[in-house]
């Protein structure tokens, strides 16, 4: 703490970050006018997908504040030119070009941000509008409506930019750790309302349950195989160097639960118009969807478990190309020991990842239905922050603490070479 007060530039860093945190949760309670507040809560207790976004705004879409739609259409706009930079050639090679690369993308990913911030804004007032959740508005009050919300978005993204290049850690990283750390007090509310009801016995084992849960994101997220790598050199005598190719159990991130809450949710978003319709056929399919895809049937969080394992080698295929890195090994003049060079390196690396990805996505899979798993063993339900909060949480903290902490090894290296 010392060191942090010691440092001015690093003690200028951490108070804009925390003026950018006030600033974000002051816009979370400015709500868009025109709307009946306490029916979106209720609404919203129901639903796996519009929860999802609630816990990244912060709780900004229970408020319907101009932020509701919070950095969501920021965060699928950046997976999609990840995935389009896998399959692209120009934007691959636009990734290798270093900074200018990451500027470059960085700008078409804003560009894609803001239609698809369009498309949520109006699916969400649809959604709410059908459900009788926002009365009738009219065709003014609509774009208004949705400009308030997408300028919402805008003005995120910029504030993330600010703190990622003038405060500490990454910008849009940190909003969502803010809006999640933001429901505790009703986590909090929570455990103290079942200790009054006598379920003491219940509370110990969530937080013995949230230690192991954290502990386990530590070990999984800074966990990694390390396959030894050799690199000959020549000069007047042969020498090698030996250096080492870390690879991470989870490659993917908390991206897997995006996706398969994205999906799974579908069928119970639909199921209500479906069984509202006049045609029998229809309203048979909106009962089946509404009974066996509701978010506390064994069959949804199964169907959801089974989504994130997917999804978690898809991105990590995406990701990890192992006929790339065991070329770019080649060419440097490496090779695995015991291992040839080139096709047989790239088969030996597709088995480890396939190996190690089997215990990230079985993780992942089990942090994803977790808030089920607390509600069937131990009875506490409509928890505000459930495992992908914690995941993405203890994500931040450790990645933000290694910034931290390289800033002040910089700044004792610069002082000693002075």
């Amino acid at each position: 703490m010392n060191k942090l007060l010691k440092n001015p530039e690093l003690r200028n860093k951490i108070l804009f970050t925390l003026f950018v945190v006030l600033l974000f949760r002051l816009l979370a309670h400015i709500p868009v006018p025109g709307v009946d507040i306490s029916a979106i809560k209720e609404f919203l207790s129901g639903n796996a997908l519009l929860g999802i976004f609630d816990l990244f705004s912060g709780g900004a879409f229970q408020n319907f504040s101009i932020v509701t739609l919070g950095v969501g259409p920021y965060i699928n706009a950046s997976i999609i030119i990840q995935l389009f930079t896998m399959m692209i050639p120009a934007l691959e090679e636009l990734q290798k070009e270093g900074e200018y690369g990451r500027e470059k993308l960085n700008m078409y990913t804003k560009l894609i941000t803001v239609p698809i911030a369009l498309l949520q804004a109006y699916g969400i007032y649809f959604l709410l509008s059908k459900q009788g959740v926002i009365p009738g508005l009219s065709a003014f009050e609509t774009v208004v409506l949705m400009a308030s919300l997408v300028g919402g978005t805008a003005l995120l993204m910029w504030v993330g930019d600010l703190v990622t290049e003038y405060g500490v850690g990454n910008g849009v990283s940190i909003l969502i750790f803010v809006g999640i750390v933001s429901r505790l007090p009703t986590s909090a509310m929570q455990m103290f309302s079942f200790v009054n009801m006598g379920n003491l016995f219940s509370i110990l084992v969530f937080l013995v349950l949230t230690l192991i849960v954290i502990a386990g994101v530590v070990l999984v997220n800074e966990g990694t195989r390390n396959i030894p790598l050799e690199y000959g050199r020549r000069g007047v005598r042969s020498q090698k160097v030996n250096n080492y190719l870390p690879i991470k159990i989870n490659q993917a991130g908390v991206i897997p639960i995006i996706f398969a809450v994205s999906v799974v949710s579908v069928p119970s978003m639909v199921g209500s118009p479906l069984m509202a319709s006049s045609n029998a056929v229809l309203q048979r399919i909106g009962t089946f969807f509404a009974t066996y895809f509701s978010q506390d049937t064994v069959w949804y969080n199964l169907l959801y478990f089974l989504l994130v394992f997917g999804f978690t080698y898809f991105y990590t295929t995406v990701q990890f190309d192992p006929e790339k890195i065991s070329d770019d090994v080649k060419k440097r003049g490496g090779f695995v020991p015991g291992i040839r060079p080139g096709k047989n390196t790239s088969e030996y690396l597709s088995r480890i990842i396939t190996r190690i990805t089997l215990a990230g996505a079985v993780f992942l899979g089990l942090i994803a239905v977790l808030p089920f798993l607390i509600r069937t063993f131990v009875g506490m339900g409509n928890l505000a922050v459930g495992g992908t909060g914690l995941l993405i949480v203890v994500s931040v903290v450790l990645e933000t603490v290694r910034q931290v902490e390289s800033m002040l090894v910089t700044r004792d290296y610069d002082s000693f070479l002075r």
